[in-house]
């Protein structure tokens, strides 16, 4: 499923409270919004309160929407001044409190988001955090619940590599570039040795048809049997 990236940027006025401090990433660290909300209402939500609590991207079934430029910090891993808040990305992924079809399909998108950013900074996946690595809370809660942290991160591998298309090299034609003199020298040289027992069937009628190579497969097959 393809998502649509929009942006709905905090306003710049909100800065001290949602984005104080100058950033230069050098992570992504997954959340889940462990509730019901779409991406729209979850940005809208963050953008309007004045809590001491921000995060740059929202992403749903449908869509990833940034809310924060990468480069200012956001408050969203716990951790205070530390590496979480002050050096990542914060990416939500929406619909994990009930799952189902929506949430599904917004983790997929949110593999997909990932593995784009990656390509864009060019990191690998060890730039990849869950929550709960900078200050220990159960989040991305879902993924953890279900034990699939370390395939949620092989699946941002997976998409990260490149397609390759196999070419098949195309097989050379064989053509029979026998003359017609040879083809009836060939012809009779296999009539007659059909005659005299040489060989066991009458391949004259097929030298018409024949390869080069398969002429000469029987040619040495009826020098063999005459030594």
């Amino acid at each position: 499923m393809a998502y649509t990236l929009k942006q709905n940027l905090l306003p710049s006025i909100k800065y001290p409270i949602k984005a104080p401090y100058i950033m230069t990433p050098q992570y992504i660290t997954v959340h889940n919004t462990a509730n019901d909300a779409s991406a729209a209402n979850e940005i809208k939500y963050m953008i309007t309160n004045n809590n001491q609590v921000s995060y740059h991207v929202a992403i749903d079934d449908v869509e990833a929407i940034q809310a924060i430029p990468f480069t200012r910090n956001g408050w969203h891993c716990g951790d205070g001044q530390g590496m979480g808040n002050r050096k990542s990305i914060g990416v939500e992924i929406c619909y994990s409190k009930s799952g189902g079809a929506r949430y599904i399909a917004a983790e997929e998108n949110a593999v997909k988001y990932i593995a784009s950013l990656l390509k864009h900074f060019g990191w690998g996946i060890e730039r990849v955090k869950k929550h709960q690595d900078w200050n220990g809370k159960y989040c991305p809660h879902r993924i953890l619940s279900e034990n699939r942290w370390h395939l949620f991160l092989k699946r941002i591998e997976e998409t990260l590599k490149p397609t390759t298309t196999i070419q098949h090299k195309e097989e050379p034609k064989v053509t029979n570039t026998l003359t017609s003199t040879a083809k009836e020298d060939l012809k009779g040289l296999l009539k007659e040795t059909y005659q005299k027992g040489i060989l066991k069937v009458d391949h004259s009628e097929r030298v018409g048809s024949m390869t080069d190579g398969e002429a000469l497969g029987l040619l040495i097959s009826v020098v063999k049997r005459t030594l």
